[in-house]
Parts: structure tokens; C-alpha cells; sequence
């Protein structure tokens, strides 16, 4: 397994929430009331720029990742994880829980989540390598869960080095707060990675197209819109090129981990010069190889030949 470099030319740094994932398939998401039955249980590191991150790597991308893990064996599992992913880290250990996230999978693969933020909601801009992360082309940043970390990731985007671009992918924070609390970063990033019920939920309206023109006018210079079983579509501001791009027919096992996955797919696209079309489809291709298998990573692909 090929290791990031420790010379700092990283290609992608990823900034996120920090978890361990216990995954639960079972016959079907139990209403209130309800009892089902648990015919699985897997266990596994997780957080969403951190699989970005893990998928990257076994591309043979050069990343990093910067957050924070309790004094716990989760955390330990997740630093082990990522050395063994060739990810080399800036990660504080403290005092407290690692973050979890519990996941019930039913047969179609639909998903119920949980998550407990434990230490990262204390996560702060103090923790931050400023010399790391503004050695590398994308700093990819993924949603926490409360406003002193959102403050902390547009401070952080404020201060990049003008060659580092923003990956930006809001995740829950989409259902939490409205456009205009999105927009210092949405303005600031290179790529916005969104799905169609995330744009929904920030946007207000069903048309995924004018939702991403939106995110567009906002700044962005490229929006990503996944949408399931759809595919995805891209647009470019710089070009004014859009694409709907078809999924890849694959057999479903567990939706946990696409987005994510497909947002690794895209920026190994770009890295790679390749087209808005083409790291589109790329996208498409990495989120395909993740849903065959329970978990945000077990899926992931090695390599891809482009």
C-alpha cells in the first residue's frame, strides 16, 4: 500500500467529523412501537470526508486528514484505519468519547442514522495545522454538528492558501440551517457536493437544476447534485456546461457512504484532467463500487483505470 508523503504535496486533505460506524441490517426500519429483527452488525471507522478521504487513497491519491478522536479504542481503530489506508494525519487525541454513528440497513438498502458528535463538536480552529492544510490542492470538508464548528470551517476557508481549492460537501448541515448560513463557503468553493434532498432542504424547491443554478449564483464554481438511483448532475459556472449523467446498474446492498464515494470519484476526475463529464461519471463509477457492500468503505475500489 502506497503512503502520502510526509513532504506536505498532498493532493487532497480532508477536514470532517471523526466516527466509528456500527451498522445494523435488519428486515425492515422499525416504526415506534415496533420490534424487528437484527439479521447483520458490522463495525467499521466512518465520518464522510473521512471515507472521501480512504477512497481517495486507494485511488493512490496523496491525502491527509485533519480532526479529533476521543481517548477511546474507536479512536484507535480509526488512526490505525487511516494508516493502513496510507492517510497520514493531524488528528488530536482527547479526553471523551470518539464520535459514533449507528446505521440500520434494511433489504432495499435504505438507511435510518444516528449520531452521537461526541468529541467533535470541540473540534476548534486552534487544532488546525494551518502549514498542513495549505499544502495541498483540495481541502474537502464535510458538515459537523453545531454552529462553533461551522464557524471554525469558514474561518478555516478564509484563511486558505490562494492554490488550495475548497471540496465542499454539507451533508447535514443542509437540513439544519437555511442557503444564506451556507454561503461563505458555498462562495469560496471550487466543488460543492450535494444530494438532491440536501439541495431540497437548503434550496426550498424540487427542481434540482434551478437549486443548482443557485448554488452557482452563490459562488460556487462547480455543483455536484447526486441523486440516487438517477445518477448525478454536474454543472460548471466557468464553462456553463451541465450534465446528467446516468448511475451505473449495480446491485444494492447499502446506501451508506455514496456521496461520499462519489465525491472521491469526481476529484480524482479532476485531479486527473478530466472532463466535468467525465469526473462526473467518475463519480458515478466509485459510488457504484461502494453500495455493493455494507459500510461507507468496505466496497471501495482499489484502483481505476481512466
Amino acid at each position: 500500500m502506497k503512503h502520502a508523503s510526509a513532504s506536505g504535496n498532498l493532493e487532497v486533505i480532508g477536514l470532517g467529523a471523526l466516527n466509528y460506524d456500527v451498522l445494523y441490517a435488519v428486515e425492515r426500519i422499525a416504526k415506534g412501537g415496533e420490534e424487528v429483527g437484527i439479521t447483520d452488525v458490522k463495525k467499521a471507522p466512518g465520518g464522510s470526508a473521512a471515507n472521501t478521504i480512504v477512497a481517495l487513497a486507494r485511488l493512490g491519491v496523496d491525502t491527509g486528514f485533519v480532526g479529533t478522536v476521543g481517548n477511546d479504542e474507536e479512536g484507535e481503530r480509526i488512526l490505525g484505519d487511516f494508516g493502513k489506508e496510507g492517510v497520514e494525519t493531524r488528528i488530536k487525541k482527547r479526553e471523551g468519547y470518539t464520535g459514533a454513528a449507528v446505521a440500520f440497513v434494511d433489504a432495499r438498502g435504505e438507511r435510518a442514522l444516528y449520531i452521537l458528535p461526541g468529541v467533535n463538536a470541540r473540534l476548534c480552529t486552534d487544532d488546525i495545522d494551518r502549514e498542513f492544510v495549505n499544502h495541498t490542492k483540495f481541502l474537502h470538508t464535510s458538515s459537523f454538528v453545531n454552529q462553533e464548528q461551522l464557524e471554525m470551517q469558514r474561518e478555516l476557508a478564509k484563511r486558505m492558501h490562494n492554490k488550495t481549492k475548497l471540496s465542499f460537501s454539507p451533508g447535514m448541515l443542509c437540513f439544519k440551517y437555511e442557503l444564506d448560513d451556507l454561503t461563505e463557503l458555498i462562495e469560496q468553493s471550487e466543488v460543492v457536493f450535494i444530494s438532491a434532498d440536501e439541495l431540497k432542504s437548503v434550496i426550498k424547491k424540487e427542481d434540482y437544476e434551478r437549486g443548482t443554478e443557485l448554488l452557482l449564483d452563490a459562488g460556487a464554481r462547480i455543483v455536484c447534485v447526486t441523486l440516487g438511483g438517477k445518477g448525478c448532475y454536474v454543472a460548471d459556472s466557468s464553462t456553463g456546461e451541465s450534465h446528467l449523467i446516468d448511475a451505473y446498474l449495480t446491485d444494492v446492498v447499502d446506501t451508506t457512504g455514496a456521496g461520499d464515494a462519489f465525491a472521491a470519484g469526481f476529484l480524482f476526475g479532476l485531479l486527473r484532467d478530466k472532463s466535468l463529464y467525465e469526473s462526473g461519471k467518475t463519480g458515478n463509477l466509485v459510488a457504484s463500487f461502494c453500495i455493493r457492500e455494507y459500510g461507507g468503505r468496505k466496497g471501495l475500489p482499489y484502483k481505476l483505470s481512466l
